[in-house]
C-alpha cells in the first residue's frame, strides 16, 4: 500500500536498514523451528478447508432463501436475495495452522434478522450432514455460532446490511455499507474489514506472516492467547506485529521478532498502538475516543483497529492480565537476545507455560449439565463471564493478581447414582468414575451422564506485613457470589438442568488432567527445602527486582514468578466452610449444588494454631517480610527508541 507521507504508520520508521547476516541466519533457523513445531498445515487440509467453505456458502444462501420465502417474497426474489460469506482472522491473514478454526462472516440482506440467524440458521446447521457441535451464543459481545464441518471448527458471525439483496461480487471496503446498522452488525463487519486493512498496511506481507506465526505460537504456548479471558486475541497480536513491521520496513522475520519483544516490553501503556491515524466519518457510529468516552479511557492496553470505525480490540484486558503479559514480554526479550548472540535456541521461546506450577492455590469454576448440546452453550456462557470474576477478585484486599487460564477442561463422567453426580458437579471426580465407560452404566437404574467444563484462576496473595499479628482474612465471598448471580442471569439458564460451582483448590490437589503425561512432580518428591534456600531465594528476588524497569506496575507482583522456590516455611490457611444451599440440577431430580463456595472466607494463620483442623490447608503465598516494592528506573534496552 502506498503511503502519502512516504511511510506506513503514524510515525516514521525507526530504521530502514536491511537485516544483518546474523539476522538472516536466525531467520532461517526460526523457520526451521516453526516447521518442527508443526504450525503449517498440509495441502490436504488446505483443500478440505476450501471444500468446507464452499459448503458453508451454499448453506448460507439456503438460509437466506428460506427466510425470504417466510417473509412473503416471491421465488425469484428469494433466489436473488443472495447471501455471502467472508473469512477473517488467522485464515484470512494466512497464518492458520493444523486444526485451527476459520472465522467466518455471514452477510445477509436487510429482511433477515439476528433472531433468524440463531433460530432458523442454527437449526438448518444442526440438520445438515457433516455439521456437528452447533452452539450459538447470541448474548456475546459479538454474537456467534460455533460449529464443525467435516471436523473443521468454524466461528460464524452475522451482519445484516441495509440492502434488499447481497450480490456475489460484494466488497466490504465501502464505508457507506455501515449506514443504518446496529453496533453488533458493525462489530461483526469490522472483523473482515480490519484484517483486509492490516494486510494493506504492512510493507512486506510474507515477512509479516512469518513473524506473526512465531508470535502466535509463542503466545499460545505461554497461555496468553485468549481475548475472552482478558489477554490478546489473534487480531490484536496481528496488529502488534504489523506495527513492528511498519517501524522496521526492510527487516526480515528474525529481526522483527527480536524488536517485537523489546518494544512491547517497554511500551508506555495506555498509549495506544495505531497502524494509521484514527479517521472520523459521516456516519453516526462510535469511534474510539478516550477524550470523549469514559469507557475508552479505562482501556489498559489499547490496540486500535485500522478500519473505520476504529475500535479497541483489547477492551477485555484487566490489571492482572496486563501484568502477566508484561512479564512474558520481558522473558521473551531475554530469550531472543540469547538466540541472536547464539547462546540459545528458538525452541526455548516456545516452552510450555507453567500456570499449574506457578501458584499455591487456585479457584476452580465448574459448569455442568446432563446434555452435550446444552453443555456447549452453558460452558461458553460461563467462560464469557470469567473475566468479570477476575476483575472483581482484583479488588479483594491482599490479592495481588488473579490469573485466568485460557481454556476450560471438558470431562464426560458416567455416574451410577446421585452422590456421584453431585461429586462430579463439584469437581471431585474419583479414579473409579474417571475410568468408567459408557457401557458400564447402560441399563442401570439411577445412572446418568454428567458433562462438565472446568476453568481455573490462579491466585497470588501478597506477603504478610511485618508486625502483623493474628490471623488474616481473605474474603472472596462477594466476587464469587456476584459471579454466580451474573451467569444465572443468562436468559436460558435453567436451575434444574445446569450447575455452576466455584471453589478453591490447592496446587497439590489439582486434577491430573491439567498436566501432560510425566509433567506432574510425584507428591512424595514435593519436600520442603531448608530455610537457607528460602533466604537465598529472597536474595535472588531482590536482585531481580532491582534490575527491573519502572513499568508502572506494583513490583511486588513479580514475586509470583518465584513461588515454587518459596513454597516452604509458609504460614497456612484454613477454611471456614459456611452452610451452603443445594439446588436441583438434572432431569432425574438428583440434587446438585448450583453454587458451592466451600471456603468463601479464608482465614490465614499458622497451621500449628489449629492442630485439630481437618479442612484442606491452603498456604499463604509469600512470607518475605524483608522485601519492599522497589521502583528503580533502569530500562533493559536504553538504546531503543520507543515509538510515540
Amino acid at each position: 500500500m502506498a503511503a502519502t507521507n512516504g511511510y506506513l504508520g503514524v510515525t516514521p520508521p525507526i530504521s530502514v536498514n536491511e537485516s544483518t547476516e546474523r539476522e538472516k541466519e536466525v531467520t532461517v533457523s526460526l523457520m526451521e523451528e516453526l516447521h518442527r513445531q508443526g504450525v503449517f498445515e498440509s495441502e490436504e487440509e488446505a483443500r478440505t478447508r476450501e471444500i468446507v467453505l464452499g459448503r458453508l456458502a451454499a448453506i448460507v444462501k439456503k438460509f437466506v432463501r428460506k427466510v425470504s420465502l417466510a417473509h412473503g417474497l416471491s421465488e425469484a426474489a428469494a433466489d436473488a436475495a443472495g447471501g455471502k460469506i467472508f473469512t477473517f482472522g488467522s485464515y484470512r491473514l494466512g497464518v492458520h495452522g493444523p486444526g485451527s478454526d476459520i472465522d467466518t462472516l455471514c452477510v445477509v440482506p436487510k429482511h433477515v434478522s439476528r433472531e433468524d440467524f440463531f433460530d432458523v440458521f442454527e437449526q438448518i446447521l444442526k440438520e445438515t450432514d457433516g455439521v456437528t457441535e452447533v452452539s450459538g451464543v447470541p448474548e456475546a459481545y459479538v454474537p456467534i455460532i460455533k460449529i464443525k464441518i467435516q471436523g473443521i471448527p468454524i466461528d460464524l458471525l452475522m451482519a445484516r446490511l441495509a440492502l434488499s439483496s447481497i450480490p456475489d461480487d460484494l466488497s466490504l471496503q465501502d464505508d457507506n455499507l455501515l449506514r443504518n446498522l446496529d453496533e453488533r452488525c458493525i462489530r461483526s463487519l469490522n472483523g473482515s474489514r480490519v484484517v483486509d486493512e492490516i494486510l494493506r498496511l504492512v510493507p512486506n506481507v510474507e515477512v509479516f506472516r512469518d513473524s506473526l506465526r512465531c508470535i502466535k505460537l509463542w503466545a499460545q504456548r505461554r497461555a496468553i492467547y485468549s481475548n475472552v479471558n482478558g489477554f490478546l486475541g489473534g487480531v490484536a497480536w496481528a496488529m502488534l506485529v504489523a506495527r513492528i513491521c511498519q517501524l522496521y520496513p526492510n527487516a526480515i522475520a528474525g529481526a522483527i521478532v527480536s524488536r517485537f519483544f523489546i518494544i512491547m516490553y517497554q511500551w508506555t501503556w495506555p498509549q495506544p498502538v495505531l497502524l494509521k491515524q484514527i479517521e472520523d466519518g459521516p456516519l453516526a457510529v462510535r469511534v474510539w475516543n478516550p477524550k470523549l468516552y469514559p469507557a475508552d479511557r479505562s482501556h489498559r492496553m489499547p490496540i486500535i483497529t485500522p478500519a473505520y470505525p476504529s475500535m479497541c480490540a483489547t477492551h477485555n484486558v484487566t490489571a492482572s492480565t496486563q501484568m502477566i503479559m508484561t512479564e512474558e514480554f520481558k522473558k521473551g526479550s531475554e530469550i531472543v537476545d540469547r538466540v541472536i548472540v547464539g547462546t540459545a535456541e528458538w525452541s526455548e521461546l516456545f516452552t510450555k507455560h507453567d500456570f499449574f506450577h506457578k501458584y499455591r492455590y487456585y479457584l476452580q469454576v465448574i459448569a455442568s449439565t446432563g446434555s452435550p448440546d446444552l453443555q456447549i452453550k452453558w460452558s461458553g456462557t460461563v467462560e464469557s463471564r470469567i473475566r468479570q470474576l477476575v476483575m472483581k477478585l482484583e479488588y479483594v484486599d491482599s490479592l495481588i493478581l488473579a490469573h485466568p487460564f485460557i481454556k476450560g477442561f471438558e470431562q464426560v463422567s458416567y455416574c451410577l447414582n446421585g452422590d456421584e453426580v453431585r461429586a462430579v458437579a463439584q469437581g471431585d471426580i474419583s479414579e473409579a468414575i474417571a475410568k468408567r465407560k459408557k457401557e458400564d452404566i447402560e441399563g442401570k437404574e439411577g445412572a446418568s451422564t454428567v458433562y462438565s467444563t472446568t476453568f481455573f484462576i490462579g491466585l497470588a496473595i501478597e506477603p504478610k506485613q511485618p508486625g502483623t499479628v493474628g490471623p488474616r482474612k481473605l474474603d472472596i465471598s462477594y466476587p464469587t457470589t456476584e459471579f454466580t448471580k451474573l451467569v444465572k442471569m443468562w436468559e436460558k439458564y435453567d436451575e434444574a438442568t445446569m450447575g455452576i460451582v466455584v471453589r478453591h483448590i490447592r496446587s497439590s490437589t489439582l486434577p491430573d488432567y491439567v498436566f501432560d503425561e510425566g509433567e506432574r512432580q510425584p507428591r512424595s518428591a514435593q519436600k520442603r527445602p531448608k530455610t537457607g534456600k528460602v533466604v537465598l531465594a529472597n536474595r535472588v528476588i531482590l536482585r531481580q527486582m532491582c534490575r527491573a524497569r519502572d513499568d508502572g506496575h506494583r513490583m511486588l507482583s513479580r514475586l509470583i514468578l518465584y513461588q515454587p522456590l518459596l513454597s516452604s516455611r509458609l504460614p497456612k490457611m484454613v477454611s471456614h466452610r459456611p452452610t451452603t444451599r443445594c439446588l436441583g440440577w438434572n432431569l432425574l431430580q438428583v440434587p446438585l449444588p448450583s453454587t458451592v463456595l466451600p471456603s468463601r472466607i479464608l482465614r490465614i494463620s499458622s497451621l500449628r494454631s489449629y492442630p485439630s483442623v481437618k479442612t484442606l490447608p491452603l498456604p499463604l503465598a509469600l512470607p518475605c517480610h524483608d522485601i519492599r516494592p522497589t521502583y528503580i528506573p533502569s530500562p533493559l534496552y536504553g538504546n531503543v527508541q520507543t515509538p510515540t
